[in-house]
């Protein structure tokens, strides 16, 4: 297609994305009147009043940002329809965030997800996972930021720095000003114009080919809904067992142990809220997936006989939506500015997402640890001020971002080489009652080990065709004659190492499980090799045993699967894990901690405590 024809931004267009905007800071004025006087500890977690509806469309926007709306319809577009795996993932997910994560961080009553690793293990294994946590918030929400802004800026002419500025200043100002509450509302806001956006797109689009059944046609014919690929080849890089396997480990960094997740399930009013959020929230996983997967095959269907991409109307694949959306609805005053906000409403959610769970972490594991007699009022205040420092520093790395390629491979990427260490490091806490402080922290350093291994590599050696296996595009149809393509082979061929065409080829979404891999076993084996922790010395509420989790099994059985920890010692729903090093907590805690310390650290395995 021509450039020329292609519609540009009109007075409309920015009036419907300035609505996002203004809604969005009109949230957080909003409870930031409404909850002036109610102390940090509120603004951080929202009063853990939060019920399950708004937290459900919250974690949705979040983590479904612009990265799902411009860089999902251009995977399908160029390799298929397999992306539609991701909600067998999705499914496994939120089932284990749900009945294995949630109920230990709930119960232990805390605010950063990092507090239960020093309850559990030591204080330097809390602060090396809260700065490998920081350093992975800032570089993929520098993704977020970035990318979206530069393929709307090259492809409708919206002003690059202007948008990535007006990101960082709104997010800063509704986190800011409204705190958690503030967040979860907006994000909530967010996600309905998520869906508004993508629906017309998929309206027009379908209307635009020629209706459902020849879109299904066209994909058919251009192999794009051949999705069940079961080649166990871990180098391929979507297949049924790298998206279901590798992509439940990659999501399960990011939902299980993640403190952006965690933090809005803690604010629920009860813990059956916070699963309930879980449960809904996939719901909006699986519409979002369904609305982007459609929405490139749709996009595949308009551009069959001349792709954009390859005849250099576009200069990047993540452009191709943004370049689709501007040729459907350019005739429309205001729709392409929907589908801009559709876009940013993503954004906006992740990033206001990260600078609170920043602000959050900070606070709790280093302000706190350092300032114990801090008034409300200087906690607060504290509080919003992280939250400008972290709003800057996001919206400050979003240049780098410009040199990490396709924002989806890119995200998950970053996700996959952090995710999985930390996902391994709480599995060791929660499900293995052997682990100890010294385990924890060398299965750490293992696992970061490999999977930076892997990830870097892979940035320096990017894999081979034969492994990622882009299917045919053609140019037939264009109207200007093409001399030159950008195809994906290689002008030069050069020498790869062995290590480059195996470990570094391997799929960007293994990068999880190796890194989970690495810290479990390692941890483990330094565990045993320096002392392991004796079972019953695990306080039972910080564990979580898999074997409760299948409810056909007997008590018997699962008594066996206990290991000796002595499960049948409930903690009270109204009383909060008290740590005796922190010497700080209320009579409940404390009488709770003195009452049955003693007795649990004597018990024998057939003890029966009252």
């Amino acid at each position: 297609m021509d450039d020329e024809q292609l519609g540009t931004f009109v007075s409309w267009d920015y009036v419907v994305f300035a609505c996002l905007f203004v809604v969005s800071s009109g949230i957080g004025v909003f409870f930031a009147v409404k909850e002036r006087k109610n102390p940090s500890s509120e603004f951080l977690v929202g009063g853990r009043q939060m019920t399950c509806g708004p937290v459900a469309l919250s974690l949705t926007a979040s983590f479904m940002s612009a990265v799902t709306v411009l860089g999902a319809p251009s995977d399908v577009y160029r390799f298929g329809g397999s992306f539609i795996l991701f909600g067998v993932a999705y499914t496994f997910v939120v089932i284990a965030t749900a009945e294995l994560f949630v109920p230990v961080f709930y119960r232990s009553g805390i605010t950063s997800t990092y507090e239960y690793l020093e309850i559990r293990f030591c204080k330097g294994v809390r602060m090396a996972a809260t700065l490998i946590y920081i350093l992975q918030t800032i570089l993929y929400t520098g993704v977020v930021v970035f990318a979206p802004a530069l393929a709307l800026n090259q492809v409708t002419g919206f002003n690059l720095w202007g948008s990535i500025f007006a990101t960082g200043i709104v997010c800063t100002f509704y986190c800011t000003l409204g705190g958690l509450k503030a967040v979860v509302w907006t994000d909530a806001f967010q996600m309905v114009v998520m869906v508004v956006g993508f629906m017309t797109v998929l309206v027009q689009g379908t209307r635009k080919t020629g209706g459902a059944a020849s879109v299904w046609e066209v994909a058919k014919n251009g192999n794009r809904l051949d999705i069940f690929d079961f080649d166990p080849d871990p180098l391929r890089r979507h297949t049924f067992w790298t998206i279901s396997v590798g992509g439940t480990f990659t999501w399960l960094g990011i939902y299980g142990v993640n403190q952006s997740t965690i933090q809005r399930c803690i604010s629920c009013k009860t813990e059956t809220h916070a699963k309930l959020a879980l449960y809904f929230n996939l719901l909006g996983l699986l519409v979002i997936l369904v609305c982007a997967v459609f929405s490139g095959l749709i996009m595949y269907a308009f551009y069959t006989n001349c792709d954009p991409w390859t005849a250099q109307s576009v200069t990047a694949p993540d452009q191709l939506m943004p370049y689709f959306v501007m040729e459907i609805l350019g005739d429309y005053p205001g729709l392409p500015g929907l589908f801009v906000a559709c876009a940013f409403s993503g954004t906006l959610s992740t990033v206001a997402a990260s600078i609170n769970a920043l602000a959050t972490v900070t606070y709790e594991d280093f302000v706190k640890q350092c300032c114990t007699n801090l008034s409300n009022k200087a906690s607060g205040w504290i509080s919003k001020g992280l939250c400008i420092v972290f709003g800057v520093a996001c919206t400050t790395m979003a240049v780098a971002a410009s040199y990490m390629g396709g924002v989806v491979q890119a995200a998950l990427s970053i996700h996959g080489m952090c995710g999985g260490p930390m996902l391994g490091l709480f599995s060791l806490g929660i499900i293995f009652p052997w682990t100890n402080s010294m385990g924890a922290a060398g299965g750490l350093i293992v696992g970061i080990a490999m999977s930076f291994w892997a990830g870097v590599g892979a940035f320096i050696y990017p894999a081979l065709d034969i492994n990622t296996r882009p299917l045919s595009l053609s140019m037939e149809g264009c109207l200007q004659a093409i001399l030159w393509t950008t195809g994906y082979c290689n002008s030069s061929v050069f020498h790869r190492s062995s290590l480059a065409d195996h470990w570094y080829s391997m799929s960007y979404l293994y990068y999880s499980a190796v890194g989970f891999s690495a810290t479990v076993t390692a941890g483990l084996l330094i565990s045993f090799i320096t002392g392991h922790t004796r079972s019953q010395d695990v306080k039972p509420w910080l564990l979580r045993p898999v074997c409760n989790l299948f409810c056909f099994w007997s008590k018997k059985y699962k008594k066996m699967c206990w290991c000796g920890v002595h499960h049948e010692l409930k903690q009270p729903n109204n009383v909060r894990t008290y740590d005796p090093r922190k010497k700080s907590g209320n009579i409940n805690q404390i009488k709770f901690y003195l009452l049955h310390e003693p007795e649990y650290n004597r018990c024998s395995p057939n003890t029966t405590l009252p």
